[in-house]
């Protein structure tokens, strides 16, 4: 009889998965989605989405095999969702307008608010980029400002595993104002002339873990903004690109702190910047404390390791002031490699809030197979 039982089970399991474990499951071709890459299947993500987020208990969204175009930004809209949980397993491409313009002022190309619970395995987002880039650099104006192509805003529980995003207009993946955020096995993909193409950017964002990816971007390969705590980045390989930021602060006089970070086995390959701590010169309460630089590799990298607190990069419009922005309490530790330029080490702190507590420990970085130099300005610390 149980025998007979189990049998019976496996059946069900296998002809009916979503009736034995309680998984409602949603695949965009069947709600009207083709994957040629040229029909717009804006409407059967949405419709999927709905579903999904209206379905009692666990959720999915399958896209299979082949290319989607999404020729509209989408918000995927959380705060009246049913679901506990949604899974979204991508195994195709989900492919921008070719037409730039198609997204007009779109901040964002693909938005999830106030979700719960989200995750999203494997796919590939290709941005198309390129023509927008090209309308900026031109400097004939008339641009749009280019839209992110993957960003959560107030939402929890997040895991992102096993995507790539490739060439956005703006940012590849933001998260603003997110709890307990897990990213794991990414790939960021842009050339190094892409403007502003962050790989991934955090801000206003608590419990964010960022594992073993690969970044190679046109701007910061991971940029931090205000109001970010307890993140933690781990086995990633940066380049090329301007590195790992924390900033730029000091943008608002009013402004939440940034502590609580480490930054763990990073290796920099050709970057503009290592790990980078940087504010505009203006007035601000803003702060950053408690960051630890771990165990990072520095491969021909311009500026290894960087605080600038006058930050300003076009050299125009330059605020001036003096940076209000308190940085201490800044660990160095197991720094290694080489500088493309001879002053490894800067520190350009600001002068009425001078940097504290800075650490170095273990720092040994060359330039043209020598010792490198540092330069400090209103820092205080120790080495080791």
């Amino acid at each position: 009889m149980i025998t007979v039982m189990l049998k019976l089970f496996v059946l069900l399991l296998i002809f009916f998965p979503t009736f034995i474990i309680g998984l409602s499951a949603y695949n965009v071709k069947s709600l009207g989605a083709k994957s040629d890459g040229k029909t717009d299947a804006t409407k059967a993500f949405v419709k999927a989405w709905n579903e999904a987020c209206n379905s009692l208990g666990k959720s999915k969204i399958l896209v299979p095999k082949g290319r989607y175009l999404i020729q509209n930004a989408i918000k995927f809209d959380g705060r009246k969702c049913r679901s506990t949980t949604i899974d979204i397993d991508i195994k195709g491409s989900i492919v921008a307008p070719s037409d730039y313009r198609a997204l007009k002022d779109s901040a964002i190309w693909l938005s999830f608010e106030s979700v719960n619970g989200v995750t999203i395995t494997g796919g590939k987002f290709d941005g198309k980029g390129a023509d927008l880039w090209n309308c900026k650099m031109s400097g004939k104006g008339g641009c749009p400002g280019g839209a992110t192509i993957l960003a959560f805003s107030n939402s929890n529980n997040i895991v992102i595993r096993g995507l790539t995003s490739l060439n956005s207009q703006l940012f590849h993946i933001a998260f603003i104002g997110c709890n307990n955020v897990k990213v794991q096995s990414v790939k960021v993909l842009a050339p190094n002339n892409s403007p502003n193409t962050d790989g991934i950017h955090v801000q206003s964002s608590n419990g964010v873990t960022i594992l073993n990816s690969k970044i190679s971007t046109g701007d910061d390969c991971v940029s931090v903004g205000s109001g970010t705590s307890a993140l933690w980045i781990e086995n990633v390989l940066c380049g090329p690109g301007h590195g790992i930021s924390i900033g730029s602060l000091a943008k608002e006089m009013n402004e939440a702190g940034v502590q609580n970070v480490t930054v763990k086995n990073v290796t920099f390959v050709g970057t503009q910047n290592g790990v980078r701590i940087k504010s505009w010169g203006r007035p601000s309460n803003g702060f950053v404390k408690n960051v630890v630089f771990q165990q990072c590799n520095m491969i021909n990298v311009q500026n290894p390791i960087l605080i600038d607190q006058n930050y300003c990069p076009s050299k125009v419009g330059c605020p001036g002031k003096v940076s209000g922005v308190k940085i201490s309490d800044i660990i160095y530790q197991d720094i290694h490699g080489s500088s493309a330029t001879e002053i490894a080490v800067k520190f350009d702190c600001s002068s009425e809030h001078p940097c504290k507590n800075i650490i170095l420990d273990n720092v040994k970085l060359t330039y043209k197979d020598q010792p490198s130099v540092s330069s400090c300005t209103y820092a205080d610390g120790s080495t080791k």
